[in-house]
């Protein structure tokens, strides 16, 4: 299956979730690419949207691929499939959660 773009993701998973309509849920969004396909999910069924703020966490020899991220507390979340695939070990993913995170130009 093929979007135009996230906005087209997001009303095309809407239609799927449309039997959530009126239930006590909250739709959640990463920011960036998240935010864009959960907020035409979240007026489709009339839900609140909120935002998850995580830092992902790369595989080392290709950054982009995530295989977790860390959330608000410390929270981990790692990806086993992404993991096994990639032979990252141990020592490479705490390298990696130990990397700093980028600032905004400005920001203290």
């Amino acid at each position: 299956m093929s979007f135009v773009d996230r906005v087209d993701a997001g009303r095309r998973l809407a239609g799927l979730l449309d039997r959530l309509r009126g239930r006590d849920v909250v739709v959640l969004g990463l920011p960036r690419g998240g935010v864009p396909v959960a907020t035409p999910v979240a007026r489709a069924l009339r839900a609140p949207l909120d935002m998850i703020v995580v830092r992902k966490l790369g595989v080392p020899f290709q950054p982009e691929l995530a295989m977790g991220a860390i959330g608000e507390d410390g929270v981990r979340i790692l990806n086993s499939a992404v993991l096994c695939a990639t032979a990252v070990e141990a020592a490479e993913l705490a390298m990696v959660e130990r990397r700093p995170t980028a600032r905004p130009a400005g920001a203290k």
